[in-house]
Order: C-alpha cells, then sequence, then structure tokens
C-alpha cells in the first residue's frame, strides 16, 4: 500500500497539519499518512531538507513525500514533483527536495500546472492544504505524476555547507538543532576516520575529548561528541541543551588528533 509523508514547519498548536490530513482522507481514503515531523523551524529550508534527507530511505518504495517549508507561498515560485527512483517529491521550489533528491535517481521534475487536481479556490496562503495534499492523494491513488504538469530541467538546490580539512583537523559548523538542544554538525566520520590516534572536539572554548558511543557515556550535565543516527558528529549535553551552553546553527566546531 502507498504511504504519504509529511514533513513540514507547521507545529502541532494550529490546525494545519490536520487539515492537510483531512484532504488527504476525503481524496485519498485508506491511504496511511504519517508524520516525519512538524516541528522544522519556522522557515528553514535547509534543516528541512536535512529531515526530509534522512528520513526518505527508511520508507517503502513508493510513498509519496510531501514538504512543505514555504516561506514563499504565494509568490511566483513553482510547486515541484520530483519522481525519483524511491517514490515522488512533493514540495515548494526552494530546495527543501534538493538533498533528499540528490540521493536518489531523479527520473523526472514536474512543475504542478495542472488546476484539475488542486482545490479551488485556492488560498495564496496555504499550497499545503490546496496543492500539495490533494496532488499526494492523486499520486496515492495512481495518477502519474506526468499528468500533474510540465516536465522541466532543474530545480532549486540548496547545499550543506563543506567542511575545511587542514591535515589532521577539520572545521566544520553547526547546521541542524534538535529539540533536545543536541548540535549536529556538517562533519561525517568518513572525513575524519582517516586520522591516526584520539579525536578531539572543540566548539568555542571548550574541548571535548574524543567521540563517544552514546550520550551516556558523560556525567550529567557534561558536554559528549557522539556520531548521531544520521552519521554526522553532534555535540550534546548529557540530560541538558548544549545549545543553550554553546549556540545554534553556523557554530563552528572544529574535529582534530587529539
Amino acid at each position: 500500500m502507498t504511504v504519504v509523508t509529511l514533513t513540514t514547519d507547521f507545529g502541532l498548536t494550529d490546525p494545519f497539519v490536520g487539515i492537510m490530513k483531512g484532504v488527504l482522507a476525503t481524496r485519498a481514503p485508506g491511504v496511511p499518512v504519517i508524520d516525519v515531523s512538524h516541528g522544522v523551524p519556522a522557515q528553514d529550508v535547509l534543516a528541512g531538507a536535512l529531515v526530509l534527507r534522512h528520513a526518505v530511505p527508511y520508507f517503502p518504495r513508493g510513498s509519496v513525500h510531501v514538504a512543505v517549508v514555504d516561506p514563499g507561498v504565494g509568490t511566483e515560485r513553482r510547486a515541484l514533483c520530483v519522481e525519483t527512483a524511491g517514490g515522488p517529491l512533493l514540495g515548494p521550489d526552494n530546495g527543501v527536495l534538493s538533498l533528499a533528491a540528490s540521493a536518489l535517481e531523479i527520473r523526472r521534475i514536474v512543475h504542478l500546472t495542472e488546476e484539475r487536481f488542486f482545490l479551488s479556490p485556492r488560498s495564496g496562503t496555504f499550497h499545503g492544504r490546496d496543492v500539495f495534499a490533494p496532488v499526494a492523494a492523486a499520486l496515492a491513488t495512481g495518477t502519474s505524476p506526468s499528468a500533474l504538469g510540465e516536465t522541466v530541467a532543474d530545480m532549486t538546490r540548496v547545499s550543506v555547507p563543506a567542511v575545511r580539512r587542514d591535515g589532521e583537523r577539520v572545521t566544520g559548523a553547526v547546521v541542524y538543532v534538535d529539540r533536545f538542544g543536541n548540535l549536529v554538525t556538517n562533519i561525517d566520520m568518513d572525513t575524519v576516520a582517516p586520522f591516526v590516534g584520539e579525536l578531539a572536539v572543540r566548539i568555542g572554548s571548550h574541548r571535548i575529548s574524543g567521540v563517544s558511543r552514546s550520550y551516556g557515556a558523560v556525567e550529567r550535565g557534561a558536554l559528549v561528541a557522539v556520531v548521531n543516527s544520521w552519521g554526522l558528529v553532534e555535540i550534546a549535553a548529557r540530560d541538558g541543551s548544549a545549545a543553550a551552553q554553546l549556540g545554534g546553527i553556523g557554530t563552528p566546531v572544529v574535529v582534530e588528533r587529539g
């Protein structure tokens, strides 16, 4: 059975997520809808793209993935369906789909222009309800992406900031902060694996010895560096918030031979 997933920055206080699910239930009754996250920081397209990239591989092939982090809603930005080997991705053409699409074979990019698939009248502020949810329902019930609009050659892309390597020292930055205040960096362990000996992680004036296997490897309140479930170096404060102590997105982080 086809699955529809939802990734948004809508939160759960307002009715927006529930309304999208109502549209899906009306137009694709019985199709499972799974919430990936509605806690993406508001208007943070890169964070939404990271969340989507790391979620898509864990769903059945053919799942329909909807990502709505859309500060440009109602403007001339395009609405897209990106058809990949793993399933279609739906969302605004602002880069939120691009990290997930880059890891998969893109078969086609469709600009959503066939208004018969949308709700009418269409709001200028809620395309999650009026465009992406009804199009997701159409795909989940057998509509081909080719019927949704015209094929286009490209899409807007966002990129994770590159790390800088200097001998046995890698300088990166925090690119995502989760709800626990854990600081996710753009440094993956493949980058520092060739280093010989013990590693040290530096952030601000703090030095963390080694990369641990778990958050519980240190005493309560202490800082710890781990490799998280995304395969990236992450800095946490046991039973606390590293973000509250150390800063947020963009904070420089160095991993070096200890």
